[in-house]
């Protein structure tokens, strides 16, 4: 049986602005807790407990809603525009019979054949959306980039998940490359004036050979 990180959270009685702007005070973060075709229940975290659990590396959480343990997974973070601290937190409930979406974070180890050769490692996607039972949610998706050679570049497709986990992600996206090392500038560097008076002497001296040849042509002819 799979284990789920305990959250502890509370019963919210006043719901409202003014209510929740004082909770907020007390280091509470108003919470709602749903579930389709059931009614919301008002909730309040600790925000301490709160960002060591977003923390923890878990996706699905243990509650005690009424006297009866409940698995959620937070759906929505809303967060102050100017301060950026958390303000509301959306809790959804989840069966551990009903397969879920969720997204995981990738994680990228090994150093790439191509970066040892001087190329650069992009990155382009940073998670993953899959679809499986909460039981099965990985805490995060590994992808070792050791035997990447320069040019490669992978795929969502390519990501090995088990039978277990579908991949929601658009397969044709990009999830990494390793591209050779940006070439040298073809902008021709702005010349010193000390270059520039050279060249100009250059040419006059060019010039002035020219207009010789020509004249000891016109000599010939006559």
């Amino acid at each position: 049986m799979a284990q789920y990180a305990k959250l502890d959270i509370m019963k919210r009685e006043q719901p409202g602005s003014q209510a929740a702007k004082a909770m907020r005070k007390e280091g509470n973060i108003p919470a709602n807790f749903y579930y389709a075709g059931e009614e919301n229940v008002n909730l309040a975290i600790d925000k301490k407990v709160f960002r060591k659990a977003i923390h923890s590396g878990h996706h699905i959480f243990e509650v005690d809603i009424n006297g009866k343990t409940q698995y959620v997974m937070i759906k929505d973070i809303q967060y102050h525009p100017v301060s950026d601290e958390i303000i509301h937190i959306d809790l959804m409930r989840v069966r551990r019979d009903e397969k879920i979406t969720i997204s995981v974070p990738i994680v990228f180890e090994g150093t790439a054949k191509g970066v040892k050769e001087g190329g650069i490692l992009t990155y382009n996607l940073s998670n993953l959306e899959i679809k499986c039972l909460p039981s099965d949610v990985p805490d995060k998706i590994v992808i070792d980039v050791t035997d990447f050679e320069m040019n490669h570049v992978m795929t969502v497709n390519e990501i090995v998940v088990g039978d277990k986990i579908e991949i929601i992600t658009d397969e044709d996206l990009d999830v990494l490359a390793v591209i050779p090392p940006k070439e040298e500038s073809l902008i021709p560097d702005i010349p010193t004036e000390e270059e520039m008076a050279e060249a100009e002497g250059a040419e006059e001296k060019v010039g002035e050979e020219e207009q010789a040849e020509e004249e000891s042509v016109e000599e010939a002819k006559g």
